[in-house]
This record gives C-alpha cells, structure tokens and sequence, in this order.
C-alpha cells in the first residue's frame, strides 16, 4: 500500500510513491569574544565568524555564552540549540538567549521540573530592575501560550483517518465526489496550500531531532527525549489519506468517461500544484494517480489526454536521487527568496524526501570526530535544513480558505486498499488469474458473495 515513513519514503510494489528565521541566519551584530583554540580546532576554516567546524565541548560553550559587551551570532545559537548542547547560564543577555530557546524549542520546556529550572534561572536576574521583570513576564506568557498551542494536535482535523472497506462504493448518503464540491482545478490546488500550510506550522524544529535521536547526540547514554512527533506523524498522515483520496475519487464513479474526466481533473490540478510551488501535494496526487487499482484502469486511462501527467510524473521522478524535483525546488526556493508578493514566497517541500535527507544526514555523519571533538560542522548543516524549512512553514497562505472544500478534504469517506481493487475490478474486469482470485476473495469478504 502507498505509505510514506516518517523517515523515509517507502513504496510498495505497484503502488505511489516570534523568532522569524531571517534572524535565524543573519549575523549577529556584536563580534564574538577571543577564545583560545585547542588542538586542532585551527586546522579548518571557519564556518561562522570565529567558529571552526569542529571543537571541544567547552569551546562551544564559551562561544555561545553571551557577555557584557558580546551576544553570539543568531545563526550559532539555532545550531547550537539543535545540537542540544548544554548552556551555561549567565549575565544580562541570558534573558535574550532564553528568549530565543522558549521561542524555537518550546519543548523543550514542556516537563514541570525543566519549567522550575527555567523561572529559577530567570529569577535570579528578575530583580535587577523593573524592565527586567517585565521581560521574564513576557517570556513567561509567551511560553505558556506556546505550549498550550501544542496541546492542540493537528490530528484532530483529520476527520476520515483511517480508510474504510465500502462495498462497492460509499453510500451516497454520506458522500459527495469532489467535482460537485470544486470542479476549479487552481482553487482546488490553492485550497490544499491552504491545508499543507496549516499543517505545516504545527511542526517545531525540535520534532526532526526527537524523530532520529534516542540518545544525548554530546553526552549522556539517558533518552534524550521522549515526546512523541506527533504533528510530524499527523503530517505524513495527511499526505497518505491525499494520495487515497485521489485513488477513491478515480474508481468511485461507475462510467469511465467519468473517471478519465476526474483523472483529468487531477492532472491540471496536480500542474497548479506545481506552479504554486506546493510540492507536497504535486506528489501525493501524482502517487494517487499510480497506486495499481488505478494505473490498471486501462480502458479509462484510453480516454485520458496523458501529455500533461507524463511531464508532471519526469519533475517527480526518484531517478537520480529526484533530481528533477530538486532543481525545481532550488528554483521555488530562490523565487521565494526574492519574491514581490506572498504568492510567489510558497515553497512546500515533499515532506517525506525532506525527512530522508535530514535523516541520512543525522545517520551518516559522526556526532564526535576521533580527536573527541563536536563535529559543530554536521549540526551547521542540520540547522541549514531545517530553518529553511521553517522559513517555508512560516509563509502566510494568501488564498481565501474554502471551508467546504478544506472539511471535504479532511473528512471526506475513502476506500481501503482492498476497497479500491474491487472498485476497480467492479469498473474493469480481472484481466487475468491473479485478478480473479483476488476479486472473487474481496467480493467474499468484503460483499459477502460467493
């Protein structure tokens, strides 16, 4: 069955495939202290201002410790943060730095002990002067309100979660196809940006680190973390119940020049996807359109002008690590980068790839060099990746929402795997052996027919 992992896309035979993170990556504007480097941490040519690729713990540390006259650079703090490093914790700028971690990490501060832990620490700088005060407030609030957002799973919105075994097809009482909802392929295609954005920003930063990393990535052998990624796995959810919903869609009308017309319709949505720049989507319509009791369809796929979906299928292909969809994605990138209009700043990535190469990258590189030292260079590149895709996330969708359209996508009745081979049997018949096994054992067990 298609089913895209949270760390990897797998695919079956036959079937698919306010911290604002510009803060993030500018510089800081204070030059950092003078630190004395250790053995070997010269040999290699800074990646920040002052910060070789590699270096002792303690190094780190005093790098990241802010003093009366020096504040790390933005982009050293998310690095280091994303290392899970430890803080010493001291001085004035200690109040911006904690802004800065509650703000992109929240949590991290999630347990009541790490919570205690912080107003002590902020308490001791409290009393300084008012202002202070008011800052560690704010601070305060802004969590509060933070981790009360997260008690609000995204999965919630996700009405039809688990596919069902119709008969033949739902009951009309209870389902409506899409076309009747939304026959616009652009207002559909802007309608599930609406949805991947929404989603989108439900993910935190920390949720990549929990999703690879049982362990302290510096020190200890305890579980580091052990909050579940929830938003991450309801995400992927998401992608899995577009791709059935697409293949449901397909088989369910009894006509195939119906269902050519609603393969059609997918194809110039999946085209307005793209030129959105909401990959996500592209994607799971695309690895609807392939799941076998579709593409075996032939009949209906007879009457599909198939030029259009061809050239979407070559800008998606695995081949060469996607390469096609990498040099697509540079390009949504970059247009992002220097964009007029909000329009023109969406990027959303095929989430599941992305999930892979930070994987890969976390799996494949060392946490410590053999000379003991932090390879701070890996963790650069982790924050690399990931606050891009925060920058992606924190885009405001600029289409008006749908709400008849959006619940129909989150709630809307799909089939079973074993659901949609006999609507697709029921469509056109076994063309072989195999086939008719198949169909007399789904019409036994799911119709009840012999």
């Amino acid at each position: 069955m298609c089913c895209f992992y949270i760390w990897v896309p797998v695919v079956q035979a036959g079937m698919p495939q306010t911290l604002s993170t510009s803060d993030m990556v500018t510089p800081g504007s204070l030059s950092p202290p003078p630190t004395e480097p250790t053995d070997g941490e010269q040999a290699r040519q800074p990646l920040l201002d002052g910060v070789p690729s590699s270096a002792s713990l303690d190094t780190l540390i005093q790098q990241l410790v802010p003093t009366a006259d020096y504040y790390p650079e933005k982009a050293y703090i998310f690095t280091f943060l994303l290392g899970r490093a430890r803080v010493r914790k001291f001085g004035p700028k200690l109040l911006q730095l904690l802004a800065e971690w509650t703000e992109t990490f929240p949590r991290d501060f999630q347990e009541e002990s790490t919570i205690g832990h912080l107003k002590d620490v902020v308490g001791r700088i409290a009393p300084c002067d008012e202002a202070y005060r008011k800052r560690v407030h704010q601070l305060l609030q802004a969590l509060h309100q933070k981790l009360a957002a997260l008690g609000q799973r995204p999965e919630s919105l996700l009405g039809a979660d688990k596919p069902i075994s119709y008969r033949t097809k739902p009951p009309a009482s209870i389902h409506r196809e899409l076309l009747d909802i939304c026959s616009d392929p652009y207002t559909l295609a802007q309608q599930l940006t609406h949805v991947e954005l929404e989603r989108l920003q439900h993910i935190g930063p920390e949720e990549f680190v929990q999703a690879f990393v049982n362990k302290d990535p510096l020190a200890s052998t305890k579980p580091c973390f052990t909050e579940k990624t929830n938003n991450l796995e309801a995400y992927v959810k998401w992608f899995n119940r577009l791709c059935y919903l697409v293949a449901t869609e397909i088989c369910m009308p009894a006509k195939k020049k119906q269902r050519a017309q609603v393969i059609e319709f997918f194809i110039d949505v999946a085209r307005e996807c793209f030129n959105i720049g909401n990959f996500n989507s592209l994607m799971a319509i695309i690895s609807g359109m392939n799941m076998s009791p579709v593409s075996r369809l032939k009949k209906t796929w007879a009457k599909v002008k198939t030029a259009k979906f061809f050239i979407l299928e070559h800008q998606m292909d695995p081949t060469g690590n996607f390469c096609n969809y990498r040099t697509a994605l540079r390009g949504a990138a970059h247009r992002s980068l220097t964009a007029h209009s909000s329009r023109e700043k969406i990027v959303i990535p095929f989430f599941s790839l992305l999930i892979k190469d930070i994987y890969f990258l976390n799996e494949g590189c060392a946490n410590r060099l053999p000379n003991g030292h932090v390879n701070f260079e890996k963790f650069l590149e982790l924050a690399k990746q990931v606050g891009e895709f925060i920058r992606w996330k924190q885009v405001e969708c600029p289409f008006e929402q749908d709400p008849s359209i959006t619940h129909y996508l989150h709630t809307a009745p799909i089939f079973s795997e074993d659901g949609l081979y006999l609507a697709s049997y029921e469509s056109e018949s076994p063309e072989n052996q195999t086939e008719k096994e198949r169909w007399k054992s789904l019409r036994s067990s799911i119709l009840g027919k012999t």
